[in-house]
């Protein structure tokens, strides 16, 4: 399979999409991003690469973080975790209140809002500095160390976290949460404004199409079970209210991120990171999606 000529052919395509979407403004440092970047980036499990376009510049990957700081607590704590988490599609918002006060304060999946600011809960319980400990572990699956949290989008997260900061006290109410709420949201918000390009996703995604093995210098992270039961949770809530769609197209685990990335991976083949900041209603990249479908597609491979 030529993927170079897949990629170089599908973004090419991709640029008739471009101003058909709209960028995340609720976060005004995300609102500056230009919105007619676009990048690539595929990394197969044999070692070759292949990527165009913006694949290199880096971006705030937001929602996708919470793959890494999931994977960090599970492969801590393993199924502990599901006592507070659930594992189903919301149906909702991602930083709806409703459905938490019907379920008690049990968010319906990690990677909502409310999931993911329990899953940062339990991180800084196991970790004494974890915005370090975070760092740490995605510079290690993505083999650069020069990723770093972009001060500004973190700040610019901060001061407009009233509703993250809601959803975290409510939580408390129904003892949900253990730790300080004010230092737990602003690691969250760090940990959403981490700067990464396509190129740092994908190789860090090869993580979960190693089945849990860390490619860059082969140490076991997640078990084999862990991992197939992440890339479970990422088919079924990684796409806000768009993820049966998504899997529909796609065919693809994966997770994307108001920044206009999405991250995925086929088990046992390959991991691919796309970015266009441009949003379609549901908060995906709208380019993304178009671009990762016609993979799938060209490729004549998906999970299913």
């Amino acid at each position: 399979m030529d993927y170079q000529a897949v990629i170089n052919r599908i973004i090419s395509e991709a640029n008739s999409f471009l101003g058909k979407g709209k960028i995340a403004d609720y976060i005004p440092a995300l609102a500056e991003v230009s919105s007619d970047r676009l990048g690539i980036a595929v990394n197969l499990v044999d070692g070759r690469t292949f990527k165009t376009g913006d694949a290199d510049i880096p971006f705030s990957i937001q929602s996708i973080s919470k793959v890494f700081t999931l994977s960090m607590v599970v492969g801590a704590i393993g199924e502990d975790l599901w006592n507070s988490v659930g594992r189903e599609p919301s149906g909702n918002p991602f930083n709806s209140l409703v459905q938490l006060e019907h379920e008690k304060g049990i968010p319906r999946n990690p990677f909502i809002n409310a999931g993911a600011i329990v899953v940062t809960d339990r991180l800084i319980s196991l970790y004494p500095r974890p915005k370090e400990a975070i760092l740490d572990f995605v510079r290690s699956i993505a083999g650069n160390a020069d990723i770093y949290y972009d001060t500004r989008v973190a700040i610019s997260e901060r001061e407009n976290a009233d509703r993250n900061m809601a959803l975290a006290y409510f939580m408390k109410s129904f003892g949900n949460i253990h730790n300080d709420v004010e230092m737990l949201i602003d690691v969250y918000c760090h940990q959403c404004a981490l700067s990464m390009s396509c190129s740092d996703l994908s190789r860090a995604f090869l993580l979960y199409a190693n089945r849990g093995v860390n490619p860059q210098n082969d140490v076991r992270i997640l078990t084999e079970s862990q991992t197939k039961r992440l890339g479970a949770v990422m088919s079924t809530c990684g796409f806000y209210d768009e993820s049966g769609d998504f899997a529909y197209r796609v065919g693809l685990p994966g997770k994307s991120g108001v920044g206009g990335g999405i991250a995925a991976y086929m088990p046992g083949k390959l991991a691919i990171s796309v970015w266009s900041p441009e949003l379609n209603n549901f908060g995906n990249s709208l380019a993304g999606i178009e671009i990762l479908e016609r993979f799938t597609t060209d490729i004549q491979r998906s999970i299913f």
